[in-house]
């Protein structure tokens, strides 16, 4: 490969660390949003994956050896899911196809391929845990899937390769992202500090008492870089976490402990953040103006329907490692200090005080 990559999503939490690793790995770096952000390396790239021909003249120009797809957007429910998600696949696609250079497509997924959608999420009969790469698809509509056959039916067609990386919920830091566990959980310590309220795990019993494991968007890149320069790891899928287990009744306290806050007690009540969050946008504007904050809108940092649907899941939930472990990939990530990172380039950032 000459190392061009084009990055989709690249203003999101895994396409930013992605572009950010293929930059500093000597890569020509193209990153595709529908409103790009400045990023160092980065060559803006503006689309709506919405629209095919819109798409089409936008990649007109562009020769990427290798394409990172790790963006999707929410619709109301799974079937429009499954229309949207898989027709921005197809687009993105068929707009590279004229220049015939794309040697390799990763997708990035997710544990819903195998806990269902959003709709289905931890219900009905699951896949024993850990999950593994070797257990099929449920019968049940997922966006995920059609997203992949989008993939599959390309490369028959154009002659790529491609990898699909199933992460556990991702860390990272991006303004704006639907599905953000990390910055959502440092804004809710913060409006806990500032209100005197208790610091509560909003979550099941399942998962306070149960092992868990995540990953961090680093550690996703990484595996997204690895599985595209390393031949045995074409046309796979692979799961990626950070390679340590936690119970969240021992994180939580040490997520307490950095913002200053002692753990609240838990009973077993689920109390979504949601709920607790509801009325919570005027404290954190007074919160930001009063600390000179880059963001006062607390609905473009926090994403509560996304941190009650993982913590909130029925069953304990871990993830095998073991298919890219045998192929070499062999990464580490411990899960606390990719919270602390995080939380450490939010204050940096000046997005939390």
């Amino acid at each position: 490969m000459s190392k061009s990559a084009l990055v989709v999503g690249a203003s999101g939490i895994v396409g930013s660390a992605t572009a950010d690793l293929l930059t500093a790995d000597g890569w020509t770096v193209h990153g595709l949003a529908r409103r790009p952000v400045e990023q160092p390396g980065v060559r803006p790239v503006a689309a709506d994956l919405q629209d095919a021909a819109g798409t089409a003249d936008a990649l007109r120009d562009l020769t990427p050896d290798a394409v990172f797809i790790t963006t999707w957007a929410r619709q109301a429910t799974e079937a429009e899911n499954i229309r949207v998600n898989a027709a921005m696949v197809r687009n993105l696609l068929d707009g590279l196809r004229p220049a015939g250079s794309v040697r390799h497509v990763a997708l990035v997924t997710g544990l819903k391929h195998y806990l269902g959608p959003f709709e289905a999420y931890g219900k009905g009969t699951l896949p024993e845990t850990p999950f593994r790469e070797s257990q099929g698809r449920l019968d049940v509509a997922n966006f995920y899937y059609a997203q992949e056959d989008e993939v599959f039916a390309a490369a028959r067609r154009d002659g790529f390769a491609w990898s699909v990386h199933r992460p556990h919920t991702v860390i990272g830091k991006a303004v704006g992202n639907a599905m953000n566990m990390g910055t959502t959980l440092a804004v809710y310590a913060t409006l806990c500090r500032e209100t005197g309220r208790p610091f509560r795990f909003p979550g099941s019993a399942a998962q306070w008492n149960g092992l868990t494991d995540m990953t961090d968007a680093r550690q996703l890149a990484r595996q997204l870089l690895w599985a595209t320069t390393t031949p045995d790891a074409f046309n796979e899928a692979f799961n990626i976490v950070n390679g340590d287990v936690f119970r969240w009744k021992w994180m939580w306290a040490r997520i307490a402990e950095w913002f200053g806050l002692e753990p609240a007690p838990f009973d077993g009540t689920v109390l979504p953040l949601e709920e607790q969050m509801r009325d919570d946008a005027p404290v954190w504007r007074r919160i930001a103006e009063r600390e000179g904050l880059a963001e006062a809108d607390l609905d473009r940092l926090a994403s509560p329907w996304h941190t009650d649907a993982d913590l909130g899941r029925p069953i304990e939930v871990v993830t095998d490692m073991g298919k890219s472990r045998r192929l070499g990939f062999l990464d580490y990530q411990p899960t606390d200090d990719a919270f602390f990172d995080l939380f450490e380039r939010l204050r940096a950032d000046q997005l939390i005080p």
